[in-house]
């Protein structure tokens, strides 16, 4: 399993419209999008987790690509230690 980086979403994306975009490359296992509370739309990045030659072909096929005239940015999360763990 692999956690994505998503950036440069447009503020009209939702849960389900970014699960129905990276769908198309594999299943999503877990999804994270950050929303404005007060606003009640997405603030341009989520996290996600997927298979991992699933997400490998979702960076290729999505990096650099155009989604509601919004230009998405996909990449591996950073290799970051987890807290707790050793």
């Amino acid at each position: 399993m692999l956690t994505l980086n998503v950036r440069g979403l447009p503020r009209s994306a939702t849960e389900n419209s970014v699960t129905e975009l990276f769908a198309k490359f594999g299943r999503v296992h877990k999804l994270k999008l950050a929303t404005d509370p007060f606003k009640n739309e997405c603030r341009g990045f989520a996290e996600l987790a997927m298979e991992g030659h699933e997400a490998r072909a979702a960076i290729a096929g999505l990096d650099g690509s155009t989604q509601d005239g919004a230009t998405l940015r996909v990449g591996l999360a950073s290799d970051r230690p987890q807290r707790g763990r050793r």
